[in-house]
C-alpha cells in the first residue's frame, strides 16, 4: 500500500484482497481516516466508493454482543445500512479484488473510547482504526500509548488464515510483536475503559 500524507489529509492505495493469494476468503480489515471523504458516510456509501460489483459486504463489529452487522449493500437485503463511525474499523468481503484509494484526514482532537467489558460491551474487544500517521509502528507501540496496565492485548486479522495475531506485551510471552499497517484495524482488547486519542506526528 502507498500513503502519500501532507499538513491537510492522506490519500492511501489500499490493496483490498478477494479469494486467491493471499487471502482464504476474501475477507478484508480496513481503517478510514477519522475525517473520511465527503460522501462516504455509511457503508452503503463506502460500497458504492469501491465499487458494488467489487464487494461482498461490509461488516461492524458489535461490542456489545461480539457479532457483526452484516450489510450487502443489495437491493431487497433485509441487513440494513449502517453509520460510518470514526476510530472503527470494519471487515470488508471482496469478490473481486481492488486497490482502494482511501483519502481523508485526522481529527487530532477526538478521542475514541476503548471499552472495557461491562455496560456496552461484552468482552472488553474494540475494533480500533488508527489513524495513518501514528507514532505507533508495532503492536507493542500501541499498548505502551494506550497504557500497558489498560490493555489485555491487540489482535490482528490474518487474511491468509480468517485467524489472528495476538500480542499481550507482557514479558516471557510466546506471541510474537507486530508491525501496524496503515489503513489496517486491529481488535484491542480492554481491561480499564479508557478514553483515548491516539499519539502522531
Amino acid at each position: 500500500s502507498g500513503l502519500i500524507a501532507s499538513n491537510m489529509g492522506f490519500k492511501l492505495n489500499y490493496p483490498l484482497a478477494a479469494t486467491g493469494a493471499g487471502s482464504n476468503s476474501g475477507t478484508n480489515v480496513i481503517a478510514l481516516p477519522f475525517n473520511r471523504q465527503t460522501g462516504i458516510d455509511t457503508a452503503n456509501a463506502l460500497i458504492g466508493d469501491i465499487g458494488l460489483a467489487n464487494v461482498q459486504n461490509v461488516q461492524q463489529f458489535l461490542e456489545a454482543t461480539d457479532g457483526y452487522a452484516i450489510y450487502t449493500g443489495r437491493k431487497g437485503s433485509p441487513d440494513p445500512d449502517f453509520p460510518l463511525e470514526p476510530g472503527v474499523g470494519y471487515f470488508i468481503k471482496m469478490s473481486a479484488p481492488v486497490d482502494y484509494i482511501a483519502v481523508g484526514s485526522h481529527d487530532p482532537s477526538l478521542s475514541v473510547s476503548l471499552e472495557a467489558a461491562g455496560a456496552g460491551s461484552a468482552s472488553g474487544t474494540n475494533f480500533f482504526a488508527l489513524p495513518y500517521h501514528t507514532t505507533a509502528t508495532t503492536a507493542n507501540d500501541l499498548i505502551l500509548d494506550i497504557g500497558l496496565a489498560n490493555v489485555q492485548n491487540v489482535q490482528q486479522f490474518l487474511e491468509a488464515t480468517d485467524g489472528f495475531a495476538i500480542y499481550t506485551g507482557r514479558k516471557g510471552s510466546p506471541d510474537p510483536d507486530f508491525n501496524l499497517v496503515p489503513g489496517e484495524a486491529y481488535f484491542v482488547k480492554m481491561s480499564t475503559t479508557v478514553s483515548y486519542t491516539p499519539s502522531h506526528f
